[in-house]
């Protein structure tokens, strides 16, 4: 994507000082810096790169409504041949031993501003930290370590095994609709290992079946009817997975859950048969509000939060998150949605769009970002499990300035993320424009539970964060 005209004065003194930066000279190790400091990562979406922000610095008042906290911006895919800057970063996962950032191209190495439809082949971009956070290799991709190939369409979800990737799969090939995998893929070679097919929905929203075997059967053409894009009444027979979450069940087994946007669901895997080369391991259908998008598994793992986003069917956003217990959801127990709570608004009938919530280190709170409310839900996770009417203990707002053409635009907040102190939420927000950098990202303060830290300048339309300490 081009740049086009919007630098304000913090963003023009960002690109002054990068500019200085590139004036000296870099050897093949960067610059390096003494001590730890926390990082706040966050995915730029539209503008295919991560942005590298020093939490610290995002909370010194100078710094405040500017992009000053910005230490390097690390573009997620090698620029294309005519030198148009490729990637759609949506997710993002930091390894074990905290070296290397894993950043999910939802449509692969695409040009965004050409491909406006759905259904583009996803891929993993691996990424070191070390030089994310480096301003050394500031707009540049030397960060990128190697591409793999996600195995299927509109990847989202993504969760670490020790030798596994698992990746969820929202849609076929350029369609929004039609997808129905989990992959499974080697993080040594990234070679595919296998893939869990999920069934098709049942009930009023898929009374007939799509022309499409589940597993599938070769020779056989793509799933149709797949509408190309949501909302379309066409909708409701395809799982469209997007977020996953690891729960953990008291029978000492794992179990994967799926965020299913087009059944209005979650699925439960038996990860254990999936590991197998089960191809349909699917135990359960959890039932929700309407199509979830987030998904987040307690610190414990016993109880699975699911943000219920928005029907693919027809336009109606959700505004409530389902608490699901994971024995109850292993099981198949109808009861297995044991609360399901409202969030961003006191009105019921005022749809908030809940995105991808997060859970507080010890597991007390849960924080959800609500797009369409424009402010972010501190959920207390055991007044919401008791049916306590007070379990949303703080509802903070969120605001943004005047943009370059002078409109001010509302918050849009999306990802969040704790740091492992517990101590602050940092949330992802920003509508899509056609102008870029033009996201924020928000630092709140747990305790407090008010903003604390505004960074702009934040790629276009971001979503995934993760916090890192290096």
């Amino acid at each position: 994507m081009k740049v086009r005209g919007m630098l304000l004065t913090g963003s023009l003194l960002f690109c002054t000082a990068n500019s200085a930066l590139a004036d000296n000279a870099c050897d093949d190790e960067g610059r390096g810096h003494h001590g730890k400091k926390t990082y706040i990562l966050a995915t730029g979406r539209r503008d295919p790169r991560v942005y590298a922000v020093d939490l610290q610095k995002a909370l010194d008042p100078a710094s405040q409504n500017t992009p000053n906290a910005i230490v390097s911006r690390s573009k997620v895919a090698l620029d294309r041949l005519d030198g148009r800057p490729l990637g759609d970063s949506a997710n993002i996962a930091i390894s074990e031993d905290g070296e290397t950032a894993i950043v999910v191209n939802h449509h692969g190495s695409v040009d965004n501003a050409e491909f406006t439809q759905h259904g583009g082949r996803g891929n993993l971009a691996e990424m070191s930290i070390k030089r994310m956070v480096d301003p050394c290799w500031d707009n540049t991709a030397k960060a990128l370590i190697r591409h793999v190939d996600s195995g299927w369409f509109g990847a989202v979800g993504i969760i670490l095994l020790p030798d596994l990737y698992i990746m969820g799969a929202a849609e076929s090939h350029l369609t929004e609709d039609g997808g129905n995998r989990i992959m499974f893929i080697d993080r040594k070679t990234g070679s595919l290992r296998g893939m869990a097919e999920l069934r098709q929905g049942t009930g009023p929203n898929c009374p007939v079946p799509a022309d499409f075997p589940v597993p599938f059967v070769s020779p056989h053409g793509p799933p149709t009817p797949a509408p190309l894009l949501s909302p379309d009444a066409g909708w409701g027979c395809f799982p469209d997975t997007n977020g996953l979450a690891l729960g953990q069940g008291s029978d000492g087994k794992s179990y994967l859950f799926g965020a299913n946007g087009g059944t209005d669901d979650v699925s439960v895997i038996d990860l254990e048969s999936a590991l197998t080369g089960n191809k349909t391991p699917e135990v359960a259908r959890i039932p929700t509000q309407i199509g979830p998008w987030g998904i987040a598994a307690s610190p414990s793992g016993k109880i699975i939060a699911a943000a219920n986003r928005e029907s693919q069917k027809v336009a109606f956003e959700g505004n409530t998150v389902s608490f699901i217990d994971v024995d109850k959801a292993r099981v198949n127990d109808p009861g297995a949605e044991v609360a399901r709570v409202l969030v961003g608004t006191s009105d019921p009938a005022v749809q908030t769009r809940p995105f991808i919530p997060s859970f507080t280190p010890d597991g007390k709170y849960l924080v959800v970002p609500c797009f369409r409310s424009n402010n972010v839900s501190i959920v207390e996770v055991a007044k919401a499990l008791a049916h306590d009417p007070s379990y949303e203990v703080a509802r903070i707002p969120l605001t943004r300035l005047a943009d370059v053409d002078a409109t001010v635009r509302p918050a849009r907040p999306k990802g969040s993320a704790v740091t492992s102190d517990g101590k602050y939420a940092v949330i992802s927000a920003g509508p899509r424009t056609t102008f870029e950098p033009s996201g924020y990202v928000y630092v709140l303060d747990l305790d407090t539970r008010t903003v604390v830290g505004t960074v702009t300048g934040i790629g276009n339309d971001p979503y995934g964060l993760a916090v890192t300490r290096q």
